[in-house]
């Protein structure tokens, strides 16, 4: 947020042209730090973040150009605007100047009239990028916060379907992040997952089942095991799940959040030894993140009650799904699995039903 009274920060190492400097500014609304070394100059500007500096070219220790280069190299104040208040008139030492970074220069002796209009620009030109700047981020907030409601909405759509999916949906995203970060410190899989990708991941996994709005309710509702013939239909959610979305990515454009999404809803009931459906995927030919999805969606599955069986207790679902190591499941992400019970079950106390 952009302090009130903006900050001008004056560098020269002659004391007396610092006092003359402030002496035509005092009639400008904002506040003033200086330094006396290009040393110290950049020693405070990096705390103090000034809105705007006016820099000495000749200084004994590193000269004024060669702080500008290094504030620039600096992302924290890059962008900082820098006018040069030096007596070096040269063409060459003005068009230094700009080459290194700086956005006006204004050569000695000047008047106050001059100075004083020169730095009101410069003040405003700062203040109008930095709330377009606070703008953009606000915007991005209200974006990200819209992808949230319409994953959670269309989450929702599942759970309305289907009552006992409610838990099931936020348990489930909190699964494959856990396993995702866990995963994360594997070589095998640091590049798939860096912190954006288990951000998208987790944002995308509560769309998991979204097919399942498509499956009429003689067959998602029905109290007992389904017929072969309805289980052939009620795979078609993973299918139906990747059409919803991509109809959705049709309308707005690529996403990289929907982009998970698809992959997801489409490929978690796959088995790695390619007896899973809907395509009898192979390996690694299921994505990444429909793997990390088949293990949180089956223990969730195996823990809660439902109108066909018991709930199992944490280490009982364990072992029946370690029968599935390298079968049904990527053995390197079942044993990473296997390494956060604790955290598992925590999640599941959280949201159980």
């Amino acid at each position: 947020m952009r302090p009130e009274r903006p900050l001008v920060f004056i560098v020269d190492d002659v004391a007396e042209n610092i006092q003359v400097a402030l002496s035509h500014l005092s009639q400008l609304n904002c506040d003033f730090a200086y330094a006396t070394s290009g040393e110290q100059a950049l020693e405070r500007i990096w705390m103090a973040r000034p809105q705007l500096i006016l820099m000495d070219v000749v200084m004994p220790g590193i000269d004024g150009y060669e702080t500008v280069k290094q504030l620039k190299q600096e992302k924290s104040t890059a962008s900082i605007p820098v006018i040069f208040l030096t007596a070096r008139n040269e063409p060459e030492d003005i068009a230094k100047g700009f080459d290194c970074g700086g956005v006006d220069y204004i050569t000695k002796p000047f008047s106050g009239q001059e100075l004083r209009a020169r730095v009101s620009t410069r003040l405003e030109i700062a203040a109008y990028r930095e709330n377009l700047e606070e703008q953009v981020i606000e915007r991005t907030k209200e974006t990200e916060l819209l992808k949230d409601v319409v994953i959670e909405a269309m989450g929702e759509l599942a759970e309305y379907r289907d009552p006992e999916t409610g838990g099931h949906i936020k348990r489930t995203q909190y699964y494959v992040r856990e396993l995702a970060q866990k995963l994360a410190s594997l070589d095998k899989f640091k590049d798939e997952l860096r912190p954006d990708h288990i951000r998208l991941l987790f944002k995308s996994a509560p769309l998991h089942d979204i097919g399942k709005v498509a499956i009429r309710d003689t067959i998602l509702l029905k109290p007992g095991k389904l017929t072969s013939e309805e289980f052939e239909v009620m795979k078609k959610h993973t299918t139906f799940g990747e059409s919803v979305i991509k109809k959705l990515e049709k309308k707005i454009g690529e996403s990289s959040f929907l982009h998970y999404a698809k992959e997801i809803a489409c490929s978690h009931h796959e088995r790695f030894d390619g007896t899973g459906y809907p395509r009898g995927l192979a390996g690694e030919e299921t994505p990444l993140s429909g793997r990390i999805m088949a293990i949180a969606d089956v223990y969730d599955a195996l823990i809660s009650k439902r109108v066909y069986k018991e709930a199992f207790a944490h280490d009982k679902a364990v072992a029946i799904m370690a029968e599935g190591r390298g079968s049904h499941f990527d053995a390197a992400i079942f044993d990473a699995f296997t390494e956060l019970g604790a955290d598992f079950q925590t999640i599941a106390e959280r949201f159980k039903d």
